[in-house]
């Protein structure tokens, strides 16, 4: 792949203008091996690994990161599904949360921001050791600090496992128990469809079909965007999206000039660029701000939900164009507490739920960081969950829920979670009754397209 000093050199003015960066870069890292009947000896395998290739990705991230001039803002570590480890050790819960507290340690040691995989792939059933780690969930994140949790919960070839979407609308309510504001919810997802080359958290893990070692990069450019959509005030809508496109070709281009060198440096495969639009609380760097400067007046008002389905078209198309390797997500985040635009319009009432839920048929990421009243029952997280995830099933299309109950909080009042997770004002729910339909259980079939091959 060419890349001209002239591109480099645009995108550096990027980053000092409009907030771009490389929000992340994931080693996915193989732990299959690492297995034993013996929980010391799996977790000192385990230490060694990450200890040794967390410290290689730090070193090569600050060098590329001098020598382009464009920040890496988060190091991480993604690894093999940690209910795939307990399968020799049975189903006990106290090996599950040994093994998040030797992924916790390694990243501490390695300096690693995140660590992903501490999860589980059930969307048609679970093993003993999936329920040993669903189970584990509580403990193992409220006593670890780095670690972040997934779990697939359904897809379009299997449906949707309600069992298992049930418990964990009571796993969360326990969690949510345990620490300040019930930050350990913000550190696990829930997925249909999930895929396996995302290299974002809470998601990220290391795919069955991944090689050993592999480098995803995920970029980050709403400021970017947003910048052209304003100069391009008076554009009609399809101009507008050949704008959008070439835009997020240029930032494509950078993320995937910087993945190919780290894997470069570290004798590691590249694995794909993520092309999602990742925005911050900073002033600027918003996609509810390039929803409004194309026209509509705040985030969920109408016109919000095609402006973003163009949005995502432009910048899928764009990325594309940029690279043969494009994955993961790709695609719009919506997260409500990292969004300084989206915070805003919660905070006026005009972006609600159920609104949000209708952005999500057009965006790739889901109900994200959405904090709701403390006394909202697990049945009704369930459904909701359950809701957001048929989405993605009948669409076959990844949706995920990030969905944080507060305790002892209030509709309007804010919460603070620190650092890159932002703050979230509490959001009201619709008057319901507990959900009887979730504890029916089972599961829903999959839609008929599971049935093409």
């Amino acid at each position: 792949m060419s890349i001209s000093p002239e591109e480099v050199f645009e995108t550096v003015g990027m980053t000092v203008d409009h907030h771009f960066d490389i929000r992340t870069v994931t080693l996915s890292v193989n732990l299959k091996d690492c297995m034993d009947r013996n929980i010391e000896r799996l977790c000192g395998r385990i230490k060694k690994r990450i200890i040794e290739k967390g410290a290689l990705l730090n070193k090569y991230a600050d060098r590329l990161e001098h020598k382009y001039g464009i920040p890496i803002t988060n190091r991480r570590v993604a690894v093999t599904p940690v209910s795939l480890l307990l399968e020799p050790l049975g189903r006990d819960v106290k090996y599950a949360v040994k093994i998040a507290k030797a992924l916790d340690e390694a990243a501490n040691k390695a300096d690693i921001d995140f660590i992903g995989g501490f999860g589980a792939m059930v969307q048609k059933g679970a093993t003993a050791a999936d329920e040993a780690l669903i189970d584990s969930i509580p403990q193992a994140l409220s006593q670890t600090s780095r670690v972040c949790s997934f779990l697939n919960l359904a897809s379009t070839r299997a449906g949707m496992n309600m069992n298992a979407i049930e418990k964990f609308g009571r796993i969360l309510k326990d969690l949510a128990g345990k620490g300040e504001n019930a930050i350990g919810c913000a550190k696990i997802a829930v997925f249909a469809n999930v895929p396996e080359d995302n290299p974002f958290m809470a998601g990220a893990h290391q795919g069955i079909g991944e090689p050993d070692f592999a480098i995803n990069i995920g970029i980050s450019g709403p400021g970017v965007v947003c910048n052209v959509v304003q100069q391009n005030a008076d554009c009609d809508l399809t101009e507008l999206a050949e704008v959008i496109k070439k835009t997020v070709f240029k930032i494509t281009r950078a993320g995937e000039l910087i993945g190919r060198e780290l894997a470069s440096y570290m004798g590691v495969d590249f694995g794909i660029v993520d092309i999602s639009l990742a925005s911050t609380t900073s002033a600027g760097d918003s996609v509810a701000g390039i929803i409004e400067a194309m026209g509509v007046g705040r985030v969920g008002q109408p016109g919000s939900t095609a402006a973003l389905a163009l949005l995502i078209d432009a910048a899928k198309k764009g990325g594309a164009m940029a690279s043969s390797l494009v994955g993961g997500l790709s695609g719009t985040f919506i997260p409500v507490s990292e969004d300084a635009g989206m915070i805003r319009a919660a905070k006026e009432g005009v972006l609600t739920i159920e609104k949000l839920e209708a952005l999500t048929a057009v965006c790739s990421v889901g109900l994200d960081m959405i904090a709701v009243p403390g006394d909202t029952s697990a049945e009704v997280l369930s459904a909701i969950i359950a809701d957001e995830l048929a989405i993605g099933v009948v669409n076959n299309k990844t949706t995920g829920v990030r969905i944080i109950p507060v305790p002892n909080s209030k509709p309007g009042q804010i919460v603070h979670f620190g650092g890159l997770l932002g703050s979230a004002p509490i959001m009201k729910l619709a008057k319901t009754q507990n959900s009887a339909f979730v504890r029916r259980k089972g599961r829903i079939p999959p839609p008929i397209q599971s049935l093409r091959n």
